[in-house]
């Protein structure tokens, strides 16, 4: 079943030059998409490639998942993406099943590290575009400009929207990497998407 129609943000339907890579990862929850996506991050970084953005790891307490936070990749930054709603002080009333986002952490870190990851980094990483991520405004619309903008994306989207951001970057003429992570491709796809994504930038980052 497709996913719910994506929004825009205003100005993203125009022509832009395509991007060298937009890299989308997917697959069902807890299949190891995160897995992938840092071991790629990481074998970007040791080829001289700085990679920034942000992932949203689980909170969990006593085993239980409370939660998620949301970690900047590239700068001193981490705040609470969503917590259990009622649970936690500063949660906003716009949520996602029984969690409520915090819209204050959300915008400072996830908006303030992808405007970094476009004027300091070669390559913008984000780990997840999900409902979450995208229930805010301001941090929707940036995902969308990084998406639809000029530099190479590695991205893990949600499985119910992943074909439409997919169809979308491909309707605009990026070149779009498109991988579904599954129990038998989890361990030698890093790799794979590595050797994909070097095979369009370089083996190495080039001083510029």
């Amino acid at each position: 079943m497709a996913g719910p129609a994506l929004p825009r943000p205003s100005g993203a339907g125009s022509a832009r030059a395509p991007s060298p890579a937009k890299v989308l990862i997917t697959g069902r929850p807890g299949v190891g998409k995160s897995t992938v996506f840092a071991k790629v991050v990481e074998g970007l970084e040791s080829r001289g490639y700085r990679v920034c953005g942000f992932y949203c790891p689980e909170i969990r307490i006593g085993g239980v998942r409370r939660g998620f936070r949301i970690v900047s990749i590239g700068l001193q930054l981490e705040g609470v993406l969503s917590y259990v709603c009622g649970e936690m002080e500063g949660l906003s009333t716009l949520s996602v099943g029984k969690y409520c986002i915090k819209v204050d952490d959300a915008v400072s870190v996830g908006v303030g590290s992808l405007e970094y990851a476009e004027r300091e980094c070669d390559f913008v990483a984000m780990d997840e575009v999900g409902p979450m991520e995208l229930k805010v405004e301001k941090l929707r619309d940036k995902i969308w400009s990084v998406l639809y903008g000029p530099k190479p994306v590695l991205a893990v989207v949600h499985a119910r929207l992943a074909e439409e951001v997919r169809d979308s970057l491909r309707s605009r003429a990026f070149r779009t990497l498109y991988f579904v992570v599954t129990e038998g491709s989890r361990e030698g796809l890093p790799r794979e998407i590595l050797s994909r994504v070097l095979g369009v930038l370089g083996p190495q980052r080039s001083e510029r």
